[in-house]
């Protein structure tokens, strides 16, 4: 094995951040070295930064626990310590958008947890097993930021992950529209119980932004790199609404789609029983062995029962059946802090490794080129 990747943290210290920090500790490809967050946070020891806040039910790894805090303003100095990023920042969108580029420009790779550049034509925002194509587009950025080695690549809104799996494995048959309610845990707010005690008990039929995210996301990943750009899919045509519930971790889905070419149900569990992607061909640590499981009791997936299949970086379906206004429904579930967040960027991270796109700092000593191995 070479030598492993040296990995900051941006935003270490929030729920994400210590998703990142458990989700790394023995990784056979990366090492935490640096974790940063804001100065009210910079030069106290990471287990002091976090102190009562520790929100994982797992405890905060020895490792971590003296690492001294950095401000995420200190780009240099952090730059010494890193080989690439992972952003999970809580900031306002433009000063994220910023920031990303100013890590990105001083040859740092940035794979952030942010919504601050999905939308940003040559930024890739990937799925690992559904658009590794699009990490091509890495090259086109790299030459408008004027850069050999950094880039930012983005994972897509933890809301989507549940039923964009299911709907990419049935895009031979065309799927026109489509409506989706998502029924989301607190987690995804970065909150547990304790925080929150207000939503015991209750539903929030609104997510600032959520149903935007929910309703474009999609459209980008099925899109296709043309003229140096991402060009977002027109079909199809999506719909969302969606709601938190008193739930620690996990986001449901029910979908309502109609094709242009309508499968039967037996094509569809055969397209799902069968579809991977690269993260699989390539076996790479955080991949699921199965990406996609249906459940044929009526009552599954449930959030409790089903959100850790495949350490929680597989995709729960069930209830598929025909409809009266639509082709066909169903219901599906992923975990919205593994594979929705974190666990999503540290995959994308693997493939980035195996791609070619993160180097060691003995590899760029060595002179070797930050790009794709076709």
């Amino acid at each position: 094995m070479s030598e492993k990747l040296r990995v900051g943290i941006l935003g270490g210290t929030g729920f994400v951040g210590q998703r990142f920090i458990t989700l790394l500790e023995d990784h056979p490809f990366f090492k935490v070295t640096t974790i940063a967050a804001s100065g009210r946070s910079a030069g106290k020891t990471y287990e002091e930064a976090v102190k009562n806040r520790w929100k994982l039910n797992i405890p905060m790894p020895d490792s971590v626990k003296a690492i001294q805090v950095k401000d995420v303003q200190d780009v240099e100095e952090i730059k010494r310590e890193v080989d690439f990023v992972f952003c999970a920042l809580k900031m306002a969108k433009d000063e994220i958008r910023e920031l990303e580029e100013k890590y990105a420009k001083a040859e740092i790779p940035v794979i952030s947890n942010n919504s601050a550049h999905r939308g940003t034509p040559d930024v890739p925002m990937v799925i690992p097993e559904i658009n590794s194509d699009h990490l091509k587009i890495i090259d086109v950025q790299k030459k408008r930021l004027g850069t050999k080695y950094g880039f930012v690549a983005v994972k897509p809104n933890c809301s989507i992950q549940s039923y964009v799996p299911p709907l990419s494995a049935l895009k031979a048959f065309e799927p026109e529209k489509v409506v989706v309610s998502t029924y989301q845990a607190i987690s995804g707010a970065g909150k547990t119980f304790k925080d929150w005690p207000e939503i015991e008990d209750n539903v929030v039929p609104f997510i600032s932004g959520e149903e935007e995210k929910s309703e474009q996301e999609p459209l980008k990943i099925w899109g296709h790199i043309q003229n140096g750009n991402i060009v977002n899919a027109t079909e199809p045509l999506i719909t969302t609404q969606c709601i938190r519930v008193p739930v620690s971790d996990g986001h449901l889905a029910t979908v309502f789609v109609s094709f242009r070419k309508k499968p039967t149900r037996e094509q569809i569990l055969e397209c799902w029983a069968s579809y991977s992607g690269k993260p699989q061909e390539l076996h790479l640590p955080s991949a699921p062995k199965q990406f996609l499981k249906y459940m044929t009791e009526d009552d599954r997936p449930q959030t409790g029962l089903d959100r850790d299949f495949e350490n929680g970086m597989g995709i729960t379906m069930g209830r598929l059946r025909e409809d009266t206004l639509f082709d066909y429904k169903f219901v599906c579930l992923s975990h919205n802090t593994l594979r929705g967040a974190a666990g999503g960027g540290v995959l994308t991270a693997e493939l980035l490794k195996e791609e070619g796109y993160l180097l060691s700092r003995k590899e760029k000593e060595a002179g070797v080129s930050a790009q794709a191995n076709h």
